[in-house]
């Protein structure tokens, strides 16, 4: 069963790696002059942007977790919660929000609503991704309609689904893994992103995530 989801998630010639490499090459559409801008990446890791094919000319990452303090010059690693940035993340001066993933993360509508306007402040564009509610499988677990199960039932599944990614040691820890991800629909993303554009990202011609873009 590892291998299965290798195949969809996890390697370099898994289906959702063919489906980042698709995203970046939008992103550069979106934002020809990537090169030249000062990013800030709500949520994200240094790791991804030096693996990524694009190189901002500065990107400050924001985390709850610790700095690893590894990352070459040109990125800037900050320990926050991205609905409540330190003062002096939120001071700074950007060109572009960047996100991924990390909506569907961050805990409630109030929360989200949080976040969508700390989005809005800290720069005149944006690019905002998060996997859609609807699409048939839960991208997280790896599993057919998990999003619309009762809470028991996706607690229980985290505990025996072998394609979750790490299997929790405890039903308290499968409890808070489960709870942990509110997966958007289309209308709550134009809610928190009324003057973007909101694009779908396909596969097999359903929509599979949503991304809010702002482009000036």
């Amino acid at each position: 069963m590892r291998g299965v989801r290798e195949r969809f998630v996890d390697s370099p010639t898994s289906l959702g790696a063919k489906a980042r490499a698709r995203r970046w090459e939008w992103f550069q559409q979106a934002f020809p002059d990537i090169a030249s801008m000062s990013v800030i990446d709500l949520g994200g890791r240094a790791e991804s942007w030096l693996r990524a094919p694009v190189r901002p000319a500065h990107v400050c990452v924001v985390n709850l977790e610790k700095p690893t303090g590894t990352a070459p010059e040109w990125i800037t690693e900050e320990q926050g919660d991205a609905c409540e940035l330190p003062e002096h993340v939120r001071k700074g001066e950007y060109d572009l929000v960047f996100s991924n993933s990390v909506l569907e993360h961050v805990g409630g509508h109030e929360r989200r609503q949080r976040f969508a306007d700390v989005v809005h402040e800290l720069a005149p564009r944006h690019w905002v991704q998060t996997p859609y509610r609807y699409f048939p499988v839960e991208p997280h677990f790896l599993f057919p309609g998990f999003q619309f199960l009762p809470l028991a039932a996706r607690v229980r599944l985290v505990r025996r689904w072998p394609l979750v990614h790490t299997p929790p040691e405890d039903r308290a820890t499968a409890l808070r893994v489960a709870m942990w991800v509110e997966l958007l629909s289309r209308t709550e993303m134009a809610y928190y992103f009324p003057h973007s554009t909101v694009r779908a990202e396909r596969l097999g011609g359903l929509a599979k995530s949503l991304i809010a873009v702002k482009t000036a």
